[in-house]
C-alpha cells in the first residue's frame, strides 16, 4: 500500500500547473456546456441531487484533468449517505453512492467538483464513489456491490482514459492529508480491479 500511496502523490505539482492554465482559459473563454437538471453520467443510476453547498460547479475535463477514482465506504447505510449529501451543513458529497444490492445513486455531475476526499486538488481531479457499509464488516461488501461499482468505475475510466490500476483507482485513505481509513482492510482490491477490467464499457 505504501508504494501505491507514493504513486498517488507523485506528479501533483505538474498536474496543478497544467490545469491552472486550462481552468482559467475555460472560465474566460465564455464557453460552457449546456446543462439539464437530473441528467445522468451513468445509465441506470438514480438522480438524488446533493446540496449545492457540497460541490463546486466546473467544466471537467475541460478545466480540470480527471485522472483518479476514489473509493469510499459510508460508515453507514445508503440512505444515510444520501441524507447527509443533501444537507448543506455537511460540507461533503461524492459523485455516486452504491447500495449493497448494486443500485447506484448519482448525487453530483461528473463535470462538477464534489467535496469528497478532503483534499482540494484530489477533489478537482477525481470521481468519488461511496459504498454502503462499514469498514470493519466484510460482509457489507456484497457480490452485487462489487460488480455494480466495477461497471461504474470501468465506464469512468473509459470516459476519461484513466488507467485501471492502483495508482489511479485509490482508497480514500490514500489521499494525501486525509484522516480517513476507508474502504479499509476488507475491501478486495484484487477482485475489484479484475472486475473493472472485465466490465463492459459500452
Amino acid at each position: 500500500m505504501g508504494g501505491a500511496g507514493a504513486l498517488v502523490a507523485a506528479g501533483a505539482a505538474g498536474y496543478a500547473g497544467r490545469d491552472e492554465i486550462r481552468r482559467w482559459w475555460w472560465r474566460t473563454s465564455g464557453r460552457e456546456r449546456p446543462r439539464t437538471d437530473g441528467v445522468l453520467d451513468h445509465p441506470g443510476a438514480e438522480w438524488v441531487a446533493a446540496s449545492s453547498a457540497n460541490w463546486r460547479r466546473a467544466q471537467r475535463p475541460d478545466d480540470y484533468t480527471v485522472d483518479r477514482v476514489v473509493i469510499h465506504v459510508v460508515q453507514g447505510g445508503y440512505g444515510d449517505a444520501l441524507r447527509v449529501f443533501r444537507d448543506p451543513l455537511h460540507e461533503a458529497a461524492a459523485h455516486y453512492v452504491v447500495r449493497k444490492d448494486g443500485h447506484i445513486a448519482q448525487t453530483v455531475r461528473e463535470l462538477d467538483v464534489a467535496f469528497h476526499s478532503g483534499n482540494r486538488r484530489f477533489n478537482e481531479r477525481s470521481i468519488g464513489i461511496e459504498h454502503e457499509g462499514y469498514v470493519d464488516r466484510p460482509g457489507d461488501f456484497t457480490d452485487a456491490m462489487y460488480v455494480s461499482s466495477a461497471r461504474l468505475t470501468a465506464r469512468i475510466c473509459a470516459r476519461y482514459r484513466i488507467p485501471v490500476d492502483r495508482a489511479h483507482i485509490v482508497a480514500h485513505s490514500e489521499v494525501p492529508g486525509t484522516d480517513h481509513t476507508d474502504p479499509g482492510p476488507h475491501w478486495d482490491w484484487g477482485r475489484y480491479l479484475r472486475l473493472v477490467r472485465e466490465a463492459p464499457v459500452s
